[in-house]
């Protein structure tokens, strides 16, 4: 084939690269896998969300998937985010209520791609993301020696034996890498790597301690681009400077470290990434309805104006719940309470006139499952008042996310009811 030419492809033919450098999960995960990491425990490196808001109203055709075929399968090597966002339109992919598909672009069916020869999509792949900042230092480092054939750098091996810099974010910056945990730096602290094996002028626990040190010195920021740089070794403890003065002449000897050697409860910035040992591996989150269960298609007005509002609370819960406080769902259930009051206020009724006459209706749409759902929350006719007015108070139960949206799907049958186009 010639290096490179631009084909149509059916969506639900193009097949994710699960060798993705964004977060590399392993030739064995399916797609919906790859999608729950995208969406769930790795979201701040793919940033759907994000990048579903700024696509527009139409797929975008001078930003076009980069595809190879291994043997009759189109692969994804670039665009897996623009690809995982079709499937999700199309079906092919649950989002888990995590994307708002009423806000993303009107994908075709089939869309362009430029398909192209393995070593050309590589090339083409790290030209276009080694340096613009899309991938953080690890990344750009694996991507060189898995798929580049480059030999793997100190600060990878530090990484792959110890999971430091996967699971701290503050570690992987182009300073660290390239000022810290370098090998000329390592060297002078009685570190080495060699031939994939961490060598060491100190004890295996000395050894440990004193990586621990630097890590704290930098979560600190102790060591920055504009403080002691360059001074690693002078910032450390007295008693580790003591061991590195005092061992500089040993034999650097085979160690081997892990993180539970040298992590501690001091540092305390862990990302949501998973650990050197695990890092390739999908954890199969916690599957949670879409709020309301589906999309509503509603009447121009106050009622569909809130609907939209609530959509994209939850979607920014749903995003950023690891640094927000415990009882931010709560907001979600008061919403919820808000907009039914709205909607029984334009039907003249009272909102318990407005939710029990429309109750049993609502719950007959619902599928067996969600039936179970909202069942084992106990989202029941007697009880769906209560549950609407506890979202108002500080009551710990407004905070259970999981019955938030239980009670969403009731609501949202409710709404279709009286205020569906």
């Amino acid at each position: 084939m010639v290096e490179q030419e631009i084909r149509e492809i059916d969506i639900r033919d193009l097949v994710l690269w699960s060798e993705n450098p964004r977060d590399p999960i392993g030739q064995s995960s399916s797609e919906q896998e790859i999608a729950d990491a995208a969406l769930g425990i790795h979201s701040s490196k793919w940033n759907l969300s994000r990048l579903a808001t700024e696509m527009g109203k139409l797929f975008d055709y001078s930003e076009i998937p980069t595809v190879v075929f291994h043997g009759k399968k189109p692969i994804v090597y670039d665009g897996n985010r623009r690809v995982i966002l079709a499937k999700i339109y199309h079906g092919l992919i649950d989002s888990n209520g995590l994307i708002d598909i009423a806000r993303l672009p009107n994908f075709p069916n089939q869309i362009p791609c430029n398909v192209c020869q393995k070593n050309v999509a590589l090339q083409n792949i790290y030209r276009k993301h080694a340096d613009s900042g899309s991938w953080q230092p690890l990344e750009r480092d694996i991507f060189l020696s898995t798929h580049m054939r480059r030999p793997k750098s100190a600060f990878q091996l530090l990484d792959e034996e110890t999971g430091l810099i996967s699971k701290h974010k503050f570690l992987n910056q182009r300073f660290v890498k390239e000022e810290i945990f370098d090998e000329d730096t390592l060297q002078k602290l009685g570190i080495e790597f060699c031939d994939g094996y961490v060598r060491s002028k100190h004890s295996k626990e000395e050894t440990a301690e004193i990586i621990r040190d630097i890590v704290e010195k930098v979560e600190a920021k102790v060591i920055t681009t504009r403080k002691n740089r360059g001074e690693v070794i002078s910032v450390l403890a007295p008693e580790n400077r003591k061991h590195i003065s005092e061992h500089a002449k040993n034999k650097a000897t085979k160690i081997r470290l892990i993180e539970s050697e040298i992590d501690s409860p001091s540092l305390s910035k862990v990302s949501d990434e998973s650990t050197s040992s695990d890092r390739r591996t999908v954890r199969k989150r916690k599957s949670l309805p879409e709020v309301f269960g589906s999309r509503l298609i509603l009447k121009t007005g106050e009622v569909g104006n809130m609907y939209r509002d609530i959509v994209d609370l939850n979607l920014f819960y749903q995003a950023n719940k690891g640094s927000l406080s415990d009882l931010f769902p709560s907001m979600i259930r008061m919403s919820l309470r808000l907009i039914c009051e709205i909607a029984a206020r334009d039907e003249n009724q009272t909102l318990d006139v407005y939710i029990k006459s429309r109750f049993n209706a609502a719950k007959a749409q619902l599928d067996q499952d969600k039936q179970t759902l909202i069942s084992n929350h106990n989202v029941k006719d007697g009880s769906i008042i209560q549950l609407l007015h506890t979202g108002a108070h500080s009551y710990t139960s407004s905070s259970n996310i999981e019955q938030t949206l239980a009670l969403s799907l009731v609501v949202g049958k409710i709404l279709e009811s009286s205020h569906g186009k």
